[in-house]
């Protein structure tokens, strides 16, 4: 006998398959966002506790303040050990970050393994660590994203679910890197989902904001950055904020082709022989420019001064993009996102020194934030995120117009003038893979064969009894599930077997209970059948159809143990009608 509880949590999943099970998804993404700010919180700790070995202040940013040997040292002796990690635990893996959570949701349903979750968790610690130029947030998104998944595996949820969770961790992953729950909101359904739904936008509201209480409760309220209420304060503002917009489009498009030519240059090489690569092509950054090592937030802080001079902020953009675009090319599991932040800023101060130069009255960093929000929505091409972000981070409504005037003409340069798409794309493209942006497949994703499936069938053997088929048919199934002799198994309308045992009652006039019907001789239309997964998605079930030599499938329980339970029968029409 299944106890109680085990049916309960059987029915709990075969509901979360279906379209309407938000009470459910609710409760689930609470859970998945206070694990994945959990998660957060353990690796900015260690990155901190890592530093504190060689940062006279203890904090992993300020490279500047670390003499000129052990700069040199950090990115090679890094580089040794991201090698080492690569050879003994990596073997198939050469993405990571947001690209490879986008790569998992439209490939495998978003489903993430446990390698790949510590390959980032220790990887991505070692790049910051030592001095690599990348973000933290790609790791956070992604250590979100993989702690999500891995947590609807370990329950076995329908996939349909596990992409959800998957969106819900991403936005945790944001909104603990900033504590801006609606940027991660927004990032998650933009960049990731790329779809906006009321199923999918509830549960990832609830995980930003669990995360994002959680990263409080462990490092407090104060935000990523120190920056004033800023707006636009007169007219004469606006050519200047349409001439960063412009610059920081091409200077986003040279970041996506930079990425795209090393990483093309860099396939043919192991991964422990990129990443010896990315310790050397480090070193004159450390030498020369160490502001651009690690995540930089401290810099970026110092350029909100408006005190940067003109050379230096030059120096800054050139030095960031130069170094960001070799190591995320040659694959080191770091994040893009805060680089493009840095580059922003340093963007916008060297165009608020140049309009302090002409003479014209300019708030200190005003075009930094701007040249940030710029930077990152022409580069992930996901404006309203960083429209958002800017929101978020500054607190004050009057950055919102002039955001999305620098923001959407950024975008646009990128995309329309240059034909570029997002550097995520860029990634997956330069690893051999795309995706698929088919609205009517985003709609099969969302939905379990369990939503579409009939319940109105019966199972049978191939050889049966007139008695036993009328017994079969009081039921008053639609489909019968044939089990052939062989194994395999057909489907076939109980209206045809109704047909042929009234024919044999009404030739005879003597009982025919025990003569016996063979399934596959009576007239009738039969489908070749075969077994789906009741975790699968209708995406999932029409690729079955697609690809193997079937018409139909019976969708069964996904048993660890005993005898798998049919719960329904899935046919092509069943799967269209579900997103009609």
């Amino acid at each position: 006998m299944t106890p109680w509880w085990q049916k309960q949590s059987e029915e709990a999943r075969l509901r979360l398959a279906r379209h309407d099970a938000l009470l459910h998804l609710a409760v689930l993404a609470v859970i998945a966002g206070v694990l994945s700010g959990l998660v957060i919180i353990a690796f900015r700790l260690l990155v901190e506790e890592l530093a504190a070995f060689w940062s006279p202040s203890g904090s992993e940013e300020d490279f500047e303040a670390v003499s000129l040997q052990y700069r040199l040292v950090l990115p090679l002796l890094g580089a040794v050990l991201l090698a080492i990690l690569y050879v003994r635990f990596g073997k198939g893996v050469r993405v990571l970050g947001v690209a490879r959570v986008i790569e998992r949701m439209n490939y495998h349903q978003g489903h993430h393994s446990l390698r790949g979750f510590l390959m980032q968790f220790f990887g991505a610690t070692i790049a910051i660590v030592s001095g690599h130029s990348v973000g933290r947030e790609g790791p956070h998104v992604f250590l979100g994203a993989a702690a999500s998944s891995l947590f609807g595996q370990k329950l076995r949820l329908p996939n349909n679910s596990i992409r959800t969770l998957v969106a819900c961790g991403t936005a945790a992953g944001i909104a603990a890197s900033f504590n801006t729950p609606l940027a991660g909101v927004i990032f998650a359904l933009e960049v990731v989902v790329m779809e906006y739904t009321i199923a999918s936008f509830i549960p990832v509201v609830l995980a930003a904001a669990s995360a994002t209480l959680v990263s409080i409760a462990a490092f407090g309220n104060a935000p990523a950055f120190t920056i004033q209420p800023l707006s636009l304060t007169s007219l004469t503002d606006v050519p200047m904020v349409i001439l960063l917009g412009l610059i920081a489009g091409a200077l986003a498009t040279l970041m996506i082709l930079l990425v795209k030519l090393v990483a093309g240059r860099a396939k043919r090489l192991e991964m422990w022989q990129r990443m010896l690569i990315s310790g050397f092509v480090m070193l004159p950054f450390a030498w020369l420019l160490p502001q651009t090592m690690g995540v930089g937030y401290d810099t970026v802080n110092q350029l909100f001064g408006g005190e940067t001079l003109l050379q230096l902020a030059l120096l800054l953009v050139l030095g960031k993009l130069l170094a960001t675009s070799a190591v995320i090319g040659l694959g080191i599991p770091g994040g893009i996102i805060g680089p493009s932040l840095f580059i922003g800023a340093a963007l916008g101060a060297a165009c608020e020194a140049l309009a302090v130069s002409a003479g014209m009255d300019v708030v200190p960093g005003f075009l930094p934030l701007l040249g940030m929000g710029a930077m990152m929505g022409a580069t992930l091409q996901a404006p309203l995120a960083a429209l958002t972000a800017m929101m978020e981070l500054t607190h004050a409504p009057g950055i919102i117009m002039p955001g999305m005037l620098a923001i959407v003409i950024a975008s646009m340069t990128a995309s329309e003038v240059f034909g570029q798409e997002s550097i995520f794309i860029t990634m997956m493209k330069a690893a051999g893979l795309d995706i698929d942006q088919n609205p009517v497949r985003q709609a099969l994703r969302r939905l379990g064969v369990v939503s579409a499936m009939s319940t109105d069938f019966s199972r049978t053997r191939q050889q049966i009894k007139v008695g036993e088929a009328q017994q079969l048919l009081q039921d008053k199934p639609v489909w019968l599930l044939v089990e052939k002799d062989d194994g395999s198994a057909v489907l076939l309308r109980a209206v045809d077997l109704a047909g042929v045992i009234g024919e044999k009652e009404e030739a005879n006039s003597d009982p025919v209970e025990e003569a016996t019907i063979d399934l596959l001789d009576i007239p009738g239309q039969r489908f070749d059948a075969t077994a789906v997964s009741s975790r699968a998605t209708l995406q999932e079930a029409l690729e079955k159809l697609d690809t193997q030599v079937a018409e139909a499938l019976y969708v069964e329980s996904d048993s660890v143990t005993g005898v798998p339970r049919i719960y329904g029968i899935l046919t092509r029409d069943m799967i269209e009608s579900a997103y009609r």
